[in-house]
């Protein structure tokens, strides 16, 4: 690709992406210290996002339950598209998204999920619309996030199991998120304390990748920020060393 083509394929990725952040509002997560390294100051509805966890097992349950708590934030009826129905439903109710509001749509394969995801994404007045997808192309995405901007529906793309090397290329995403398991506070009795995560921000519009520990949403789907841990810029070395 020549330089003239990939002046132009940024302008139009820039220009799709600050269309979202223009014409539609953003759900802030009500912590200062993440929403002001994000677009629009929260995530941006009418756009779409990437959310991630990693092979171990608790790390794909806590991005399941972070993506819950967004979801359980925002207004109507949300579509889960997926290859296979293995999604534990009780796990979402946790963090205050009601079975009652998400309807399942079993694709069984990556293509299909796409397919699906564009296809519900033409619906305005949706609360959401997530794909569990193993890899996306820069087509696939693009296509993505103009159907979530027409509609005003914001789209996740949630790929399960992902490896923590595996960073995306080629992606019209406004954001990209990595949720890990984190150990939770110590009791001091047998009991076990509110689960908290490594939350990265891996990739956003204009901003530096970005560290939390914060603790696992509530049932109110937010997340809370632990005030005696340090966060801030991670830089691209330190991630890959993780």
């Amino acid at each position: 690709m020549n330089q003239s083509a990939v002046l132009a394929d940024l302008r139009e990725r820039i220009a799709l992406i600050e269309g979202a952040c223009a014409r539609h509002p953003a759900l802030p997560f009500g912590i200062e210290a993440i929403d002001r390294h994000l677009p629009a100051g929260g995530i941006t509805t009418g756009a779409l996002h990437e959310v991630a966890g990693s092979p171990e097992l608790a790390d794909d349950a806590a991005a399941t339950v972070f993506l819950a708590g967004i979801l359980a934030r925002c207004e109507g009826p949300v579509f889960w598209c997926l290859r296979w129905r293995d999604l534990f439903a009780p796990a979402l109710h946790l963090a205050g998204l009601d079975p009652d509001r998400v309807i399942y749509v079993e694709a069984g394969s990556d293509t299909n999920v796409l397919i699906a995801m564009e296809e519900c994404l033409r619906h305005a007045g949706l609360g959401g619309v997530v794909g569990e997808l193993k890899k996306t192309t820069l087509t696939a995405s693009r296509r993505l996030q103009l159907a979530a901007e027409q509609s005003g529906v914001p789209a996740f793309v949630f790929r399960r199991a992902a490896p923590i090397d595996d960073v995306a290329s080629g992606t019209a995403a406004l954001t990209r998120w990595r949720v890990t398991a984190a150990p939770s506070e110590q009791l001091g009795i047998p009991s076990l304390g509110r689960p908290r995560w490594q939350l990265e921000l891996e990739r956003a519009r204009g901003g530096d990748p970005q560290l939390w520990t914060v603790e696992a949403c509530d049932e109110t789907g937010r997340i809370g920020l632990l005030p005696d841990v340090a966060h801030g810029p991670r830089q691209a070395e330190d991630r890959h060393a993780a």
